[in-house]
């Protein structure tokens, strides 16, 4: 059975990122979720231990299959609205209950009745939804734009899933003076410059040498050894591996209130693309996926035109293809890494299957994308 696992951020009011939303797609059927449960077994190495992680399963009633999963202490099972009032979910939600894993209702509506006796920690609500009387906190979902989101909070709304705050951004004309600074700063390292001027560049803005040097020594990165400096970090790493690691300085150079779940959102998808592109890319251009990927909400972050973002950078042709003009080798990752941020299953496995790539193969990428932009604590 091919299982696909989309996700989703969950913003509290403040929309900073305080869960994630896995949504597993499978064929609906008779055994589906025990094979769901068998495809989170599978991920349990690879399960996003830094925040609370909600599971859907994507439209189908949750039944007994479920039970086979063991459930990590972060996540929280959905149920849907539509099937509390059936025998079989009822004695499955106290089984769950009785093991210690927690629940999320998803589609609560004023008026419902519950079950007695059954606890719910948080409640999903269609954003036009009437939450009156709701039991734990409502979260809403189905939000447009932000500004649909500020009148959810208004409404009594503790938050909302989804990517809301991709949408509804006007973009400016030009980049503020500190994130031309650092595009500088990536065209002297792609120019393979005197160590010297790129030290010296960065003398220009202490902060971003010490945010460099955090991300470099950051869980993501592996290293056994603590970067001390920059020229230290050029002899541990060369100059090529060096590329990735700042342009995650111009992803995190916003200081917009919002900005974080966006720099969480970029860097996940540019650590999904390098790992799905293992196997068809040579190892030297995973670094140039990475940073397709972390680039391809950068009109957003910086709050300009995508080509207004790319045309004072070095880029090779492969990422600014993909970028501005949907095309190139790369293109076919970042659709890949779009669907799969999506609740279409349709798409998601479609581009899959053009890619010939394994739905577990993705589901670890994806997760793992998560563990990724979790350890450089964004937030």
């Amino acid at each position: 059975m091919n299982i696909l696992i989309s996700r989703e951020p969950v913003l509290n009011r403040s929309r900073a990122i305080t869960a994630t939303r896995l949504i597993a797609h499978a064929p609906p059927g008779p055994t589906a979720c025990a094979q769901i449960a068998r495809e989170l077994n599978r991920l349990a190495q690879a399960w996003p231990a830094a925040r609370t992680v909600f599971v859907s399963l994507g439209g189908l009633t949750p039944d007994a299959g479920l039970l086979d999963w063991q459930a990590p202490q972060n996540a929280m099972i959905e149920i849907p609205a539509g099937a509390v009032d059936r025998p079989e979910t009822i004695e499955l939600m106290q089984r769950l209950q009785q093991a210690g894993v927690p629940m999320c209702l998803d589609g609560f509506g004023a008026g419902m009745a519950l079950p007695a006796g059954i606890d719910f920690r948080f409640i999903l609500a269609d954003a036009t939804a009437n939450i009156a009387g709701a039991h734990g906190l409502p979260l809403a979902k189905g939000v447009q734009d932000n500004a649909q989101f500020d009148a959810c909070i208004d409404k009594g709304f503790g938050g909302a899933a989804g990517w809301f705050f991709l949408k509804g951004v006007t973009p400016a004309k030009k980049l503020n003076p500190g994130q031309a600074q650092t595009i500088r700063l990536l065209n002297l390292v792609r120019a393979n410059a005197d160590i010297k001027e790129i030290e010296a560049a960065l003398k220009q803005d202490v902060a971003l040498s010490v945010k460099l040097l955090r991300y470099i020594n950051s869980a993501g990165f592996g290293l056994t050894v603590e970067i001390q400096s920059f020229r230290h970090a050029v002899t541990m790493l060369g100059y090529d591996k060096l590329n990735k690691w700042l342009s995650l300085l111009l992803v995190t150079s916003s200081k917009d209130a919002a900005a974080p779940a966006l720099m969480q959102a970029a860097i996940a998808r540019g650590r999904f693309m390098e790992l799905t592109a293992q196997s068809y890319v040579d190892k030297s251009e995973l670094d140039n996926l990475f940073i397709t990927g972390a680039f391809s909400l950068l009109d957003i972050l910086l709050g300009v035109l995508m080509e207004t973002a790319l045309a004072d950078m070095h880029l090779p042709d492969t990422i600014n293809d993909a970028l501005i003009s949907g095309g190139g080798p790369y293109a076919p990752f970042l659709a890949l890494a779009q669907a799969s941020e999506q609740t279409d299953y349709t798409r998601y496995a479609a581009q899959a299957a053009e890619l010939q790539l394994d739905p577990g193969a993705i589901n670890h990428a994806q997760l793992e994308a998560l563990t990724f932009a979790d350890s450089l604590q964004l937030n």
